[in-house]
């Protein structure tokens, strides 16, 4: 397994592993890896420095000098993914969430479709929610059709 540096076309940085590096030129050419930020699939290696395994230590320890100190117990302690105002933030997209998906009807791959009827007036207004190729979501917002992406939640993504 390896791990690579990435970088999206909205300039968002993240890390992801892979079997090799042809895995991860095949995933990509595919379009199977996307940011987790803004999903896009417009994904790049960033440059990255590598991480080298040392055997220094285990063989100074066999050598019979002392081995290294015990980790503290703060050291040891689980790290803490999100402060208290993330938390927060997090209870308010998932209320955002279920409030729009609670109040709107799910079209599914005919969100787009629906959505221009609305817009010209073809069919009666009401809330809406579904999926929208890039190219779909492109064209209702060229047509002024007043759309926007459902936030995900981290967990939703692996």
């Amino acid at each position: 397994m390896i791990r690579f540096a990435l970088r999206c076309a909205g300039g968002h940085q993240f890390e992801s592993w892979f079997q090799n590096g042809s895995a991860f030129d095949s995933q990509a050419a595919a379009g199977l890896v996307s940011c987790p930020v803004c999903q896009s699939s417009a994904v790049s290696k960033a440059i990255m420095a590598p991480s080298l395994a040392r055997r220094d230590r285990e063989e100074v320890c066999a050598v019979g000098q002392q081995a290294p100190a015990e980790a503290s117990p703060e050291a040891s302690a689980p790290l803490q993914m999100f402060n208290a105002a993330d938390g927060e933030v997090r209870k308010m997209v998932v209320e955002l969430r279920k409030r729009i998906l609670e109040t709107s009807d799910d079209l599914g791959p005919k969100f787009a479709e629906e959505a221009l009827k609305i817009h010209h007036g073809l069919v009666p207004d009401r809330p809406i929610h579904g999926q929208a190729s890039f190219e779909e979501a492109r064209t209702l917002i060229e047509e002024g059709v007043k759309i926007m992406p459902l936030p995900r939640l981290p967990g939703e993504m692996n």
